[in-house]
């Protein structure tokens, strides 16, 4: 992701999450955060970028921040391939485990971590100010350094 690509990734954010990010912690993220890996997924027709994540690696651990697809293009298996890469991506960094927060209602997207090797670990009450909702916590080994990560 770079500085360009913020005003279509805000479009997916506020299509997709009730407490959207502001541009300016995207672009923070971008230019200040040594932690912070922000990737996004292209394709040649419009919208042009069609799904984005955003990662911090710190130490052994990923940790994934947000992960959405435009609406237009979801269900076609494109968060299941972005959130492939961003396994891969973590133990190609030398992680060992990748972690995430999740809004219980958030259905679709707790399959998708379950499928892909995510386990709940806890819970964070009223973790989210706009619903007061609570946040199940989950997390996913990954490979050790030097090997690539296979998946469930």
């Amino acid at each position: 992701m770079t500085s360009q690509d913020i005003p279509a990734v805000m479009e997916i954010e506020n299509r997709s999450f009730p407490t959207p990010w502001s541009a300016s912690s995207f672009r923070y993220e971008i230019d200040e955060n040594p932690y912070a890996s922000l990737f996004v997924v292209r394709s040649p027709e419009p919208p042009g970028v069609i799904a984005f994540a955003c990662v911090w690696v710190i130490d052994e651990e990923m940790k994934i921040n947000n992960i959405a697809v435009h609406p237009t293009w979801r269900q076609r298996r494109i968060a299941t391939r972005l959130l492939r890469f961003l396994l891969e991506f973590g133990a190609s960094q030398g992680c060992g485990e990748a972690s995430l927060e999740v809004r219980p209602s958030n259905a679709g997207a707790l399959a998708l971590y379950r499928k892909s090797g995510f386990r709940q670990v806890g819970r964070r009450r009223r973790y989210y100010t706009d619903t007061h909702e609570d946040a199940i916590v989950m997390t996913c080994p990954l490979a050790p350094p030097g090997k690539p990560w296979k998946g469930p």
